[in-house]
């Protein structure tokens, strides 16, 4: 089996990676690498994009973009997956400009090379199958179990307003955190270290990622909308014992 990678930013290269341990892994990207690890065979984009599974790795807000370039080459069989932070939007413009007979699985793998640096063992992965037949379903959610992720089948509408917390805010907060410039500390406390590891988490990531988890997933702005309320009270409560 042959898997198809699309775009080798720094999670698409990580996901890369992951696949070599297991498959014949081709990948393209619209800036060629000098160099690949050992695994990787570039490939053109029409020929990448014709791989048993295909997998893209792109920023959310470019996605659309891709897939109508692209969308000539996707044919069945191949199954496409994308790994988009966000999950309705990318499913809407997968159905919208694929082939009504070509499968797609909407994916977010709940990791990246930060996070899974000791291993991706346990981590989650969000599967959402958008138009996949129930073997082709099972077979990939079996392999990734098989690889020891933590699969979680929800709908994009839930992913959407639950990643808005459990995601959305650790990004703000990662970027709020590192523009008061928090530094290292003889005296820190764990709890202190902790706040530094999620800067470190999130801030190495595109600025481009965190643009799109708070503009393309529906949820984020109310969930900013509460934070700063929740702030605003705090700061209420302060001044009314001080």
């Amino acid at each position: 089996m042959t898997i198809g990678i699309y775009g080798l930013g720094r999670f698409g290269l990580f996901w890369a990676r992951f696949f070599a341990e297991h498959f014949q892994v081709k990948v393209f990207s619209r800036t060629k690498r000098e160099t690949l690890p050992p695994g990787l065979i570039w490939a053109e984009e029409g020929e990448v994009c014709g791989a048993d599974a295909l997998f893209f790795c792109v920023s959310i807000s470019s996605f659309e973009e891709v897939l109508k370039r692209v969308r000539a080459w996707v044919r069945p069989p191949t199954v496409v997956f994308d790994t988009c932070s966000v999950k309705v939007l990318p499913a809407r413009f997968m159905e919208a400009h694929l082939s009504p007979d070509v499968e797609i699985i909407a994916t977010h793998p709940m990791f990246g090379p930060d996070s899974a640096k000791t291993g991706i063992g346990g981590l989650p992965l969000v599967y959402a199958p958008v138009r996949a037949r129930d073997e082709i379903s099972a077979f990939w959610s079996d392999f990734f179990k098989g690889a020891g992720i933590k699969v979680i089948r929800m709908t994009p509408e839930e992913h959407d307003r639950e990643a808005a917390f459990t995601q959305g805010i650790t990004h703000y907060m990662g970027r709020v955190l590192a523009d008061l410039g928090l530094k290292q500390s003889d005296i820190a406390t764990l709890g202190y270290r902790k706040l530094l590891e999620i800067i470190e988490q999130t801030c190495n990531d595109p600025w481009q990622l965190f643009l799109d988890i708070q503009k393309y997933n529906p949820y984020t702005k109310e969930m900013r909308k509460r934070l700063h309320e929740s702030l605003e009270k705090i700061y209420r409560i302060l001044d009314q014992t001080t």
